[in-house]
């Protein structure tokens, strides 16, 4: 298999918002350092939970929106995947629309489960729609909302997916 170089995305996303007329897209900056919190148990042993951002719901569910939409979706990870729905403004939906493991790779999690890599994948899913305007919406919202989720779950691990 030949192997494809990195994606720039910062460029993409610049080159983008210029071919559609819009103003620059303004990056976060994070001054500070993310926490850092160790692993407590081997990870063959950990729940993880899966967090991915690019705008994944259940066939019923409401689908995302295009400006600013804050909300969440749970997703439970033996929902079949022909019920999996994207809708997202910041990328090529055709290959999500084909496969949602592409941004969303709940079957490679479940092969590790199986091989007994991973101790278990946690029964939902998180899931929003990337892409929002709002760093504070982000922070002081969305990211408490999902971490008191898996707290509440006792989920050891997230894999955070961006889209």
């Amino acid at each position: 298999m030949r192997r494809q170089p990195p994606i720039d995305y910062i460029e993409r996303t610049r080159a983008q918002y210029d071919a559609l007329g819009y103003p620059a897209y303004d990056w976060v900056k994070n001054e500070d350092s993310p926490p850092w919190a160790e692993i407590t148990k081997p990870i063959n042993d950990a729940s993880l939970a899966v967090i991915a951002s690019g705008g994944l719901y259940v066939e019923g569910q409401i689908a995302f929106h295009y400006k600013d939409d804050i909300s969440l979706r749970e997703i439970d990870v033996d929902a079949p995947t022909h019920s999996l729905r994207a809708t997202h403004f910041a990328y090529d939906l055709a290959p999500v629309r084909s496969d949602p493991n592409v941004v969303f790779p709940l079957a490679g999690l479940k092969q590790l489960v199986e091989k007994g890599q991973l101790g278990e994948l946690a029964k939902t899913a998180y899931t929003f729609m990337g892409g929002i305007y709002s760093a504070r919406k982000v922070r002081e919202l969305i990211a408490p909302a999902i971490a008191n989720r898996l707290q509440r779950d006792q989920i050891d691990l997230a894999l955070l997916v961006p889209a």
